[in-house]
């Protein structure tokens, strides 16, 4: 099966962003390159759509179209692709909604600007559904490929291109050109940051800090760059799909770490050590996990991290609506259940934990600590 033959495939997001369109427009977000353009153009399906219509700001000849107002309005459904590149982009957006939604839906797809600006008005608020697209993850890959290869996942990442090419030396070209076109290009629309080469720098150092505290101190002596900076650009990379932080979980009951985030790459397989690949993959499920219920049901979902003062830990910790629901420990090895499990368990109110692992041992309860595979706990929690 060829990569344009598996992405035609239905996605995760399908169904509800099908059901969603009947109602409102449509806004699809998420990393570079995760598959945000390849989704919408299912949408556009000439057999079962009048007259598509697919328009991309970065195409010489839509812009005209878009800022001569001759947006062709005989489709049925018409896709906006990087639109909010364009200063007035809500305005024009909001009026094609108001005056054309019976007749016309809308899809709007991008990436950090969108969701940037997506938050900072409220001219839109309503006529919208907003979903995050997230690289695929073991249980969507399995639908796609009827086996369970968790270590194609590990090695090459979810990011379609680079998963099912499965070329070792275009993996590490991609990486590098979609690192450089996230600091270089796609910062340019957030923020004007005039050092982009220590930026750079940074974000080549971050895959080497994944499953510990984030210490800015560190990263001080390293760039030679004040603190305070530091964070800004790492906020701005968590901003562009780049990275994500964590925070950590508290208890009235234990003296949890109340500050430090920590930090994970959206594209896992940055990270060289394979005790932390597989942590920060499985917080990519968790994290798509929380999105998923956010996008679609309406959840506060927050992705947490579980750490004492004395050093002992759990790698996370899936809230909703500010509830604990369940916390994971990863290791890539059948070891015995971790001891911190049974210490928290006892200080916390934390319903159900687990322990995932690579190998095939299944025991225990999620009361007292079940250590079982991480495909077999991807299927019992629902995750995608």
């Amino acid at each position: 099966m060829t990569y344009n033959q598996r992405m035609s495939n239905q996605r995760y997001l399908d169904d509800h962003i099908k059901k969603a369109l009947s109602k409102k427009m449509v806004f699809i977000g998420g990393p570079r390159q995760v598959g945000k353009t390849t989704l919408s153009l299912q949408y556009l399906n000439p057999q079962t759509i009048k007259n598509p219509h697919y328009l991309n700001w970065d195409r010489n000849s839509d812009k005209s179209l878009i800022l001569k107002d001759k947006i062709p309005l005989d489709s049925q459904v018409v896709v906006f692709d990087e639109i909010h590149k364009f200063k007035k982009w809500r305005t024009l957006i909001k009026g094609l909604y108001d005056k054309h939604h019976e007749d016309n839906k809308f899809i709007v797809t991008g990436s950090a600007r969108l969701d940037y600006f997506r938050k900072g008005g409220d001219s839109l608020l309503g006529r919208y559904r907003y979903f995050r697209l997230h690289p695929f993850t073991l249980p969507e890959l399995q639908n796609l490929e009827k086996k369970n290869d968790i270590q194609k996942l590990l090695k090459f990442g979810g990011f379609p291109e680079p998963l099912f090419s499965m070329d070792e030396d275009e993996h590490r070209v991609w990486q590098r050109d979609r690192m450089i076109k996230v600091v270089s290009e796609d910062l340019r629309d957030l923020e004007n940051v005039k050092d982009i080469s220590s930026l750079l720098l940074l974000a080549e150092l971050l895959p080497d800090r994944v499953g510990s505290p984030l210490s800015l101190k560190s990263l001080e002596e390293d760039l030679q760059v004040s603190q305070p900076t530091i964070q800004r650009w790492v906020n701005l990379l968590s901003l562009l799909y780049y990275t994500y932080t964590i925070p950590p979980f508290g208890s009235s009951k234990i003296r949890a770490v109340k500050k430090l985030q920590k930090l994970y790459m959206w594209d896992w397989s940055q990270v060289s050590e394979p005790g932390f690949r597989f942590e920060n993959l499985v917080a990519g499920h968790l994290l798509k996990y929380c999105h998923f219920l956010e996008d679609t049901k309406g959840y506060f979902m927050q992705l947490h991290y579980l750490r004492d003062t004395d050093g002992r830990e759990i790698d996370f910790v899936v809230t909703q609506n500010k509830k604990p629901l369940f916390a994971v420990e990863s290791k890539t090895g059948e070891r015995k259940m971790s001891p911190h499990i049974a210490y928290f368990r006892e200080r916390t109110q934390i319903p159900a934990f687990y322990q995932v692992h690579l190998g095939v041992q299944d025991y225990g309860s999620h009361q007292s600590g079940r250590v079982l595979p991480f495909a077999k706990f991807c299927t019992e929690v629902g995750i995608l």
